[in-house]
């Protein structure tokens, strides 16, 4: 269900409640082999300078020439955020000066970008839903990096970032919690992902996001906005959200108002600071780059891509919900990342989905994150998986046995069906071993017979004894009736 505004989080103050109000600008590195503007390359990691061209370097007389694939990649973002595509846009300069940006200026779009309003639906864990309101998607060269620590009194620059294609992904401020904010990255994140277009690492600075805060009284007019830049962790968007409002807060109910200003967060210490006042448009002179032309589409072009795109977070969702059974909960797991969707499916196929989840999310999920592995250096594979989960269907193992087998392939690999035979690890159901080892318990318990009598939730200790005395291998359902009918319960 969708979030009522009264039902959503609000802040207490000594003056009564507070709401905070949030809207996001997300900035995408676009996967690309080259750069926006040049055929210089992308890769991450190369020696300080060795991934810069004539372009990007600002060398006199240099012209931009624009990357197909990069704008191809803006546009099937803005179908997967639902979103509206501009058939003309236009690339405007931005025009400020910073020690890693050798033009001087920033090639950008501003009143005509590529992508117009969308809508992206962020699921709590609550169960509630909010949606959230894309403002607009536009493409822009990125500048380069400044390296303060190699020398006590000189800054270093290095360009290879210089030009590379960001997406900013701009939303409304539809946002009024840390926790809906999280959220939201969360799932724009796996978006990009499903598609390609940003591989969406915080940690190399692919993925990263502008935070625009401000709190009011709730039902007033929206408050004087701060912009806390370059947050670079989900967690961290959170932490620098919190931190934010509750400043803002202390300062308007001491009588102080708020600055429109750009901040930094500083997650050591667990605050914000000052960095500079808040650019409007006009401080960055923008006009339409002489050097490109207007970006002209055909729907035709676009309607081709939009045929193309992959099933994404929403759609598989409602689609495992549907087919394999799943409740919200394991669905929006499972979905989250689509390698690990795809994982899923392999093992549901034609099988029971919600043991499969079961399998994938409890004991699968639990051991990769307990190694601190990605689901693709899984040494298990789905197949492997799949035939855990046969060998419990047919009632080849019990599922105790299945996590001891589960243990055995994930550390030494192998068939896990050849492994049940040669260990002999099959589940005993043969009823007559099974009638045996519970006369022998019964045999041995007189006392505890006559407690289990009197008190029937006792069969669980009889049930415990002849799992024991069998080494897990008797069949839990057998046991159960066969202990229920020689106890009389």
């Amino acid at each position: 269900m969708t979030v009522q505004p009264e039902s959503r989080k609000l802040l207490k103050g000594s003056t009564g409640d507070w709401e905070v109000v949030i809207g996001m600008e997300v900035h995408a590195q676009v996967t690309s082999q080259a750069k926006l503007f040049s055929g210089a390359s992308t890769e991450f990691g190369g020696a300080p300078n060795s991934h810069v061209s004539l372009v990007d370097a600002a060398m006199p007389g240099m012209l931009p020439v624009i990357n197909e694939e990069c704008v191809r990649q803006a546009i099937r973002t803005g179908l997967g955020l639902k979103a509206k595509i501009n058939l003309k846009s236009v690339f405007d300069r931005k025009n400020y000066f910073y020690p890693d940006l050798p033009q001087g200026y920033q090639i950008s779009q501003y009143k005509s970008p590529v992508v117009g309003e969308g809508a992206v639906t962020v699921d709590l864990e609550n169960g509630d839903s909010v949606t959230v309101g894309i403002e607009r998607v536009h493409l822009e060269q990125d500048a380069g990096k400044s390296v303060h620590d190699r020398h006590p009194t000189y800054s270093y620059v290095d360009l290879n970032r210089s030009g590379v294609a960001l997406m900013e992904i701009v939303s409304k401020p539809d946002l009024r919690s840390a926790d809906e904010a999280k959220a939201y990255i969360a799932k724009v994140r796996s978006i990009l992902r499903y598609l390609g277009t940003c591989d969406g690492d915080m940690e190399k600075g692919n993925l990263r996001a502008d935070v625009n805060v401000s709190v009011r009284k709730p039902g007033s007019d929206l408050g004087t906005r701060c912009e806390i830049k370059n947050v670079n962790s989900i967690r961290f968007i959170g932490q620098a959200i919190e931190t934010e409002a509750r400043r803002q807060i202390d300062i308007i109910e001491d009588g102080g108002k708020i600055d429109q200003e750009t901040r930094l967060f500083d997650p050591a210490k667990g605050e914000t600071r000052s960095m500079r006042s808040k650019e409007e448009a006009h401080d960055y002179r923008y006009f339409p780059d002489p050097d490109l032309l207007p970006l002209e589409l055909t729907q035709d072009y676009v309607e081709q891509l939009k045929t193309k795109l992959p099933e994404l977070p929403d759609e598989k969702r409602a689609r495992f919900i549907k087919e394999f059974g799943l409740s919200a909960y394991d669905a929006d797991v499972l979905v989250a990342e689509r390698p690990s969707a795809d994982y899923f499916e392999s093992v549901a196929k034609g099988r029971d989905g919600k043991v499969a989840a079961n399998w994938v999310i409890n004991e699968l999920f639990g051991r990769l994150n307990k190694e601190g592995l990605e689901i693709g250096a899984s040494p298990m594979s789905a197949s492997q998986l799949g035939s855990i989960v046969d060998l419990i269907a047919s009632n080849a193992i019990s599922g105790k046995i299945a996590k001891d087998l589960f243990e055995i392939v994930w550390s030494e690999g192998g068939d896990p069906a050849a492994i049940v035979e040669k260990r002999g690890m099959k589940q005993v159901t043969d009823t007559g071993a099974i009638e045996k080892a519970v006369d022998d318990i019964i045999a041995a318990n007189p006392e505890k017979v006559a407690q289990a009598k009197a008190k029937p939730s006792m069969l669980g200790w009889f049930v415990g004894q002849v799992m024991k005395g069998t080494g897990g291998k008797a069949n839990p359902a057998a046991v159960n009736e066969i202990l229920k009918a020689k106890l009389g319960i």
